[in-house]
C-alpha cells in the first residue's frame, strides 16, 4: 500500500476513533437512559414482537392492565420495556433520546433512575386503584379502561422529566410544567385511555419527587405570576379547549369524560362504506347521505370547515396571549355560543324520542346509550360555561387596544371578501349548474349562499336544495367557506400584531411632547405609564397625570410644565377635580409643590425620600465607597461586564432571560408586582428607557436595571433608576455593580445627576433633621405614625426600608417626597386609593397571604435591593 493509502487509513481510523470517543462520552453521561434503551429493544427483538406487537399470553404477562395487580405485580416495572409495534418502539426511542438524556444529565443517573421508577410505579398503582374505587362513578369510562393496557417508557421518562424541573429557574420550571400538564390533561379529558391516565399520574408524582430528591420539601401553593404570564396561561387554556374536541374527533376510540364534545363543537364524521350505503338507500336520510358524501370527497378542506369553531378559538388565543381586548370579547362570544349550543344539543339528546322516530337519528346525533348515564353529559356543558366565567374574572388582564379604526378596516375587509366570494360562487354555480343535482337556478344559489360560510352539519333543520356531483362543483361548494374563514383568520391575526394603542390616544402623545420640551421631576417619565389619565392646563403648556380611584384624584408626581405656571396649574386642577366630584391628592411631590399647596391650606406628610447622585462631583473613592469598589473589582475578576440594551429591540435570547429573572422575582415574593411609581416589564418596553445588563462571557444575564430619562427644555439632563432584578443564582453584588457602572457611564456622557428614586413608605432620618417638628397638628402626626407602621409591616414582603438603606451605600443626597391633601377627613379614602394604585390586582387570597407573612416574619433589614 502506498503512502497516500496509509495516510487515508490513518485519517479514517482517527475519525472513527473520535466518533467512538464521542459516543462513549455521551453514554457515560447518561448510562441509565442507554440501559433503558437496550432493555426496550432486546426483549422485542428476541421475541420477534417488534413488528407484530405483543399477542397471546405474552400480552397479559407484559402489559399493564387494571387487573395486573396483584397477580402480575412485576409488570408495573417491566411494562416500560415493551411496546405495541414498530411505531411504538420508534416513538419510545425518540422520547428516551430527546428527553431522557438531558433529564438524566440534569438530575444525575441515580436520581434519574429513582425518579423515573418511583413515578411509573406510583402512576400505575394510583390509576389501578382509581379505576377500581370509582367504578360506579366513572360509568362507561371505567368499563372502557378495563379493556386498555399500558406499555412503553413514557411514564418513566415523563415522571423523571417533571422531577428535573425542580432544578430549573422559576419561569422555565413553570413553563415546562404548564405545557406538559396541559397536554396530559387534554389527553385524559378527551382521549381518556388507560395509558393517558398513567402518564398524567406519573408526571404528577414526578413534580412531588423532584424537590425531595433535591433535598427540600415539596410545597403546595398557588404560584404567583405576572400579568403577562397569567395571560399566557389563559390563552393556553382556551387553546386547549379548542384542540380537545378536534383531538377526540380524530381519535377513533376516544372515551374521555369530555369526548362527547366532538359531537358538539366539531363535525368530523368517520363514515364507513356500509353506513354510507345504508344512509343513501333510505329516502328519508337524503341530507345525511349528501353530507357524508361531501365530507368524504372534500378531504382536508371539509375537515377545516368541520373544526371551524376550534380554528377561530386558536386564533383568538393568540390575541389573548398578547392581552388584546378584542380577543377577550371574541373568546367570550365564542365560548358563550358554544355553551348555548352544548346546552341545546344535550337537552335534545336527553329528551325522550317521538313515537315514530329513533332516539338518535342523523349522522351527527349524540348516542346517549354510549354513556353510563345521560346526566354524565352535563360535565361537557360545564366546560364552556367555566371558560366564560374564567374570562369574566380575568377581564382586567386584557386591556390592550389596537390603533384607531383597526377593526373598522377589519370589518370592511371581511365584508368585501364575503361579497367577492359570494359573487364568484353565484356566477360559477350558474356556469356549472348541470353538475349539481337537481340543477339550481339563480334564486336557489342565492338562498344557498349563507350555508357556504358555515361548516357542514351545522344547519339541522333545512336540507340543502341541491348537491354537487362533479369534482369542480364540489371544489366550488367547499372552497368558498374555507377561503373566507382563512382570510378572516389572517386578518384577525394581523390586527393582533399591530402596535398597541394607548387608551388615551393623542393625550399621551401630547403629554409626552410637553414632558420633553418643558420641565418636570425625576418621576415625570412615570406619567407615560399605562393606567394614568391626563389633565391639561388652560394654557396647554402643563399637564398633570392622575388616577381616579374611589373618588380620589391621585396624581403621579408633580405637575409637568413651565415652573412659572406652577401655582396656576395647581389651582386649575383643584377646580377641575371639584367639578368632577373628586378629592385631589398630590402624591410623591418635591418640596416646592408642598410650599405651593400650603398656601392653599393643605396638609402634607412625607411619604418617601429620593436619593440623588450629583454626577459632576461623583467619585467612588475613600473608605465609605469600599463596598462599591469591591463590587466593581469582583465583577471584573469573574468576567462580568455591562451592556446597554433597549428592551423593545433586544434579541430574543436577552429578552427571554430578562423575562425569566423578573418572573423568578415575582414568584419569590408570592405577591403581585406593585405598580403606580414602581415599574415592571411593561414599563421597560419603551424605546426611550435604557436597560443596563450585568452579563458574563457565556451571555448569561446576572442582573438588570432600567433608567428613565429626565428632560429639561428639550434635553435629557439626568436619569432615574426604576426596574431592578437580580438572578437568584447570579453574581451577588450585581446591583451595586450595575448602579456604579451606570453612574460612571452617565458621568462620562455629561449628564447632571442620577436619581436612585425613592422607596415608598421608607425614610432614613438624617442628622440635624426632625421630621416630627414639621407635623403641624395631631392628625398629621397620627398619619405620619400610621405610614411608618405600615412601612414596617410591609418590610418583610417588599423590603422598602432595606432598599433605601441599600441605596445609602452610594452616599446620595436625600430629597423628601410628600403627599399633599386638602382635608384630613379624606385621609381614609386617600389611603384606600393609594393601596389600590400600588396593588390594583391583589386578590383576597393574596391579601390573606400578605397578612400571614407580616404576622410570621417581623420586619428586619436585609440590605438586599428590591423593586
Amino acid at each position: 500500500m502506498n503512502a497516500s493509502g496509509h495516510s487515508s487509513s490513518r485519517i479514517r481510523n482517527f475519525v472513527i476513533g473520535r466518533r467512538m470517543a464521542g459516543w462513549l462520552k455521551t453514554v457515560k453521561k447518561a448510562p441509565v437512559t442507554w440501559l433503558l434503551l437496550v432493555f426496550l429493544w432486546v426483549p422485542g427483538l428476541l421475541t420477534g414482537t417488534v413488528l407484530t406487537g405483543l399477542h397471546g399470553s405474552l400480552r397479559h404477562m407484559a402489559g399493564v392492565t387494571v387487573s395486573s395487580l396483584p397477580a402480575h405485580w412485576w409488570v408495573i416495572v417491566t411494562g416500560a420495556f415493551w411496546e405495541r409495534g414498530l411505531g411504538g418502539y420508534l416513538l419510545g426511542t425518540a422520547l428516551l433520546l430527546a428527553v431522557g438524556i438531558p433529564t438524566e444529565r440534569k438530575l444525575g443517573s441515580l436520581r434519574f433512575a429513582v425518579a423515573g421508577l418511583a413515578a411509573q410505579v406510583a402512576g400505575v398503582i394510583t390509576v389501578i386503584g382509581m379505576v377500581h374505587a370509582g367504578r360506579n362513578l366513572m360509568g362507561s369510562w371505567s368499563a372502557q379502561l378495563v379493556t386498555h393496557s399500558y406499555l412503553g417508557p413514557s411514564a418513566w421518562v415523563l415522571g423523571a422529566a417533571l422531577a428535573a424541573t425542580a432544578t430549573l429557574e422559576t419561569l422555565w420550571r413553570r413553563r415546562l410544567r404548564l405545557l406538559t400538564f396541559v397536554l396530559l390533561i387534554l389527553l385524559v379529558l378527551y382521549s381518556g385511555s388507560f395509558p393517558d391516565l398513567v402518564r398524567l399520574t406519573a408526571a404528577t408524582a414526578g413534580v412531588f419527587l423532584g424537590p425531595v430528591l433535591c433535598g427540600r420539601a415539596p410545597r403546595l401553593s398557588v404560584p404567583v405570576t405576572s400579568g403577562r404570564e397569567a395571560r399566557v396561561l389563559i390563552a393556553l387554556i382556551v387553546a386547549a379547549s379548542a384542540v380537545g374536541p378536534v383531538l377526540a374527533g380524530l381519535l377513533p376510540h376516544a372515551v374521555g369524560p369530555l369526548s362527547v364534545l366532538r359531537f358538539l363543537f366539531t363535525n368530523i364524521q368517520a363514515v364507513d362504506p356500509l353506513t354510507l350505503q345504508s344512509l343513501c338507500a333510505d329516502p328519508s336520510q337524503v341530507r345525511d347521505c349528501a353530507s357524508a358524501q361531501l365530507q368524504l370527497r372534500a378531504g382536508a378542506g371539509g375537515i377545516f370547515m368541520a373544526i371551524l369553531p376550534s380554528v377561530l378559538l386558536l386564533v383568538v388565543a393568540d390575541g389573548l396571549r398578547r392581552g388584546r381586548r378584542f380577543a377577550w370579547y371574541s373568546a367570550l362570544i365564542i365560548q358563550g355560543a358554544l355553551a348555548l349550543l352544548a346546552g341545546t344539543y344535550i337537552a335534545a339528546a336527553l329528551m325522550p324520542a317521538a313515537p315514530n322516530h329513533s332516539p338518535n337519528e342523523g349522522l351527527g346525533a349524540i348516542d346517549v346509550s354510549a354513556y353510563h348515564h345521560p346526566l354524565s353529559l352535563i360535565l361537557p356543558l360545564l366546560l364552556p360555561t367555566l371558560l366564560v366565567v374564567l374570562l369574566l374574572i380575568t377581564r382586567r388582564l386584557f386591556l390592550v387596544s389596537a390603533p384607531p379604526k383597526t377593526y373598522r378596516h377589519l370589518v370592511k375587509a371581511v365584508l368585501i371578501t364575503a361579497v367577492l366570494l359570494s359573487t364568484v360562487y353565484v356566477l360559477a354555480g350558474l356556469a356549472l349548474a348541470r353538475e349539481f343535482t337537481p340543477v339550481p337556478g339563480l334564486p336557489d344559489l342565492l338562498a344557498d349562499l349563507p350555508d357556504r360560510f358555515l361548516p357542514l352539519g351545522y344547519l339541522f333543520d333545512l336540507s340543502p336544495a341541491f348537491f354537487p356531483q362533479g369534482s369542480a362543483t364540489v371544489l366550488l361548494y367547499e372552497s368558498i367557506g374555507i377561503t373566507f374563514w382563512t382570510i378572516t383568520a389572517v386578518l384577525i391575526l394581523r390586527s393582533f400584531l399591530r402596535p398597541a394603542h394607548n387608551i388615551h390616544g393623542t393625550d399621551s402623545n401630547r403629554a409626552r411632547n410637553i414632558l420633553k420640551t418643558t420641565e418636570g421631576s425625576s418621576l415625570s417619565w412615570m406619567t407615560q405609564w399605562h393606567g394614568n389619565s391626563y389633565w391639561f392646563s388652560s394654557s396647554g403648556n402643563s399637564f398633570i397625570a392622575y388616577r381616579s380611584i374611589s373618588g380620589i384624584a391621585l396624581t403621579l408626581g408633580p405637575p409637568v410644565g413651565p415652573p412659572a405656571e406652577l401655582h396656576t396649574t395647581i389651582n386649575e386642577f383643584v377646580h377641575h377635580a371639584a367639578d368632577q366630584g373628586w378629592t385631589p391628592c398630590f402624591y410623591s411631590v418635591p418640596g416646592n409643590i408642598k410650599d405651593a399647596a400650603e398656601d392653599l391650606g393643605w396638609g402634607a406628610v412625607q411619604v418617601a425620600q429620593e436619593t440623588i447622585l450629583d454626577l459632576a462631583t461623583l467619585s467612588f473613592t475613600g473608605k465609605k465607597f469600599q463596598d462599591i469598589r469591591t463590587a466593581l473589582n469582583k465583577a471584573a475578576k469573574e468576567g462580568i461586564h455591562t451592556q446597554w440594551v433597549s428592551y423593545p429591540e433586544a434579541p430574543l435570547a436577552i429578552a427571554d432571560q430578562i423575562h425569566a429573572i423578573s418572573e423568578e422575582w415575582v414568584a419569590d415574593k408570592k405577591m403581585p408586582e406593585m405598580g403606580f411609581t414602581l415599574g415592571g416589564l411593561e414599563e421597560i418596553n419603551d424605546p426611550e428607557v435604557r436597560c443596563l445588563l450585568a452579563i458574563d462571557d457565556q451571555h448569561t444575564i446576572h442582573a438588570l436595571a432600567s433608567w428613565l430619562p429626565v428632560y429639561r427644555d428639550g434635553a435629557v439632563v439626568g436619569w432615574t433608576l426604576d426596574f431592578m432584578r437580580r438572578r437568584s443564582t447570579g453574581f451577588r453584588a450585581s446591583i451595586e455593580f450595575l448602579i456604579s457602572s451606570a453612574a460612571l457611564s452617565f458621568k462620562d456622557d455629561g449628564y447632571e445627576f442620577l436619581s436612585l428614586s425613592g422607596a415608598p413608605l421608607a425614610r432614613i432620618k438624617q442628622e440635624g433633621t426632625d421630621n416630627a417638628s414639621k407635623i403641624p397638628n395631631q392628625q398629621m402626626a397620627a398619619l405620619d405614625r400610621l405610614l411608618n407602621r405600615l412601612g414596617t409591616l410591609l418590610e418583610p414582603v417588599y423590603g422598602f426600608t432595606s432598599l433605601l438603606q441599600f441605596k445609602s451605600k452610594f452616599q446620595p443626597r436625600y430629597e423628601p417626597l410628600f403627599m399633599l391633601y386638602p382635608d384630613a377627613a379624606a385621609l381614609p379614602s386617600i389611603a384606600n386609593a393609594i393601596g389600590k394604585a400600588y396593588l390594583p390586582k391583589v386578590s383576597f387570597r393574596q391579601s390573606l397571604s400578605l397578612a400571614g407573612r407580616i404576622i410570621r416574619h417581623p420586619a428586619k433589614s436585609r440590605n438586599e435591593p428590591g423593586q
